[in-house]
């Protein structure tokens, strides 16, 4: 088999309501302070700025943070061999796993909040996180290092691919 074919791929973003709702208000009222001080020539707050932080401000947080939110997005891959993820801005290339490192794996219900203290790329107690959303995932213990939970909404497809790529990978310098 070859050893650059996918045996798995997700791609998931940030789609809690709550979060959306609040960084879509953030923006909204930014946008209506522009439009108020700026283009009405009223004043926005008990202490406005001028003009023209306020256009860099409204920018940056009315359409710069929902933007970065949108783009922001978490890319798991499974390969024979090797397991990867990339938390789009921040990993410019993905973060490989070699699965011969990796002494044990299984599927996962968490709490983000409470176990990894939210979701995004997160250190714990219980290790490092990579989720944008849910609760469900794999959970891998290393023979060198504290455990990986890789979020996932197909944690059983996840888990069926690992196994797969372990046995794939024997034998496969990774």
């Amino acid at each position: 088999m070859d050893k650059e074919q996918v045996l798995f791929r997700e791609r998931q973003r940030f789609t809690q309501f709550w979060l959306w709702a609040l960084l879509l208000g953030l923006a909204a009222i930014m946008l209506a302070g522009f439009v108020y001080q700026v283009l009405l020539g009223g004043t926005f707050g008990s202490r406005p700025v001028s003009d023209v932080p306020l256009s860099i401000m409204a920018a940056l947080i009315g359409f710069g943070l929902p933007f970065f939110f949108y783009w922001m997005s978490l890319t798991t891959e499974v390969r024979a061999g090797v397991l990867s993820v990339r938390f789009a801005p921040f990993h410019l290339k993905p973060v490989r796993f070699p699965l011969h490192l990796v002494r044990n794996y299984e599927k996962t219900t968490y709490n983000p909040i409470r176990d990894y203290g939210g979701w995004g790329i997160r250190w714990g107690d219980k290790g490092k996180a990579y989720s944008t959303s849910g609760s469900e995932g794999i959970l891998l213990h290393f023979y060198n290092q504290k455990p990986l939970l890789i979020g996932s909404h197909r944690p059983h497809e996840l888990l069926e691919a690992i196994e797969r790529a372990k046995e794939l990978g024997k034998g496969i310098e990774v």
